[in-house]
């Protein structure tokens, strides 16, 4: 590549929040060189050379997979949220959140500024099965509002009545 190596290039992409799956084609076969392409964000490595059928078969999985990458670390305003951990950080405070709340304040700042209705929540959360009530989600709403503004956040989580939910930096 010209001007970028394929890392730089991957992590220009992973900075702007592009979740396109990448599956980083090339010569460095050392494990070192894996790592470091797996922790910039690829989904995958295929050392060369390859075999067209596996390079396919790998396409394939990925194409199944749906989503998109996740960053480990998200941030929203002044606030972090730590994939790996489920912490919630802002300076030096820090509160671990419970499976539930982590993954609607994940939810939330993946798609910060954008609604999420109850029923988003519902069905992403605890399923099309689930046996929960809707005021579930008003609930954990609730908790991480409290868990937001103890560590100090400049971030909220406002309602819109009958349309949802969304993450807003106050100013």
């Amino acid at each position: 590549m010209p001007r970028l190596d394929g890392i730089q290039a991957l992590q220009a992409l992973r900075a702007k929040n592009v979740a396109t799956p990448v599956l980083l084609l090339t010569a460095k076969i050392q494990v070192e060189d894996r790592m470091a392409g797996l922790d910039s964000g690829a989904d995958d490595y295929l050392p060369k050379p390859f075999d067209n059928r596996e390079l396919i078969a790998r396409v394939r999985a990925l194409t199944r997979r749906g989503g998109g990458y996740t960053p480990r670390v998200l941030t929203a305003g002044n606030v972090t949220l730590d994939c790996s951990t489920f912490e919630l950080k802002c300076g030096s405070s820090c509160i671990r959140l419970g499976n539930r709340e982590f993954q609607m304040l994940k939810l939330l700042m993946r798609q910060e500024g954008r609604l999420i209705s109850t029923e988003q929540f519902m069905e992403y959360i605890w399923g099309y099965d689930s046996e929960a009530e809707i005021n579930v989600v008003w609930a954990y709403i609730s908790y991480l509002r409290r868990k937001l503004e103890a560590i100090g956040g400049n971030v909220r989580i406002t309602a819109r009545r009958s349309q949802g939910y969304l993450l807003e930096e106050t100013t």
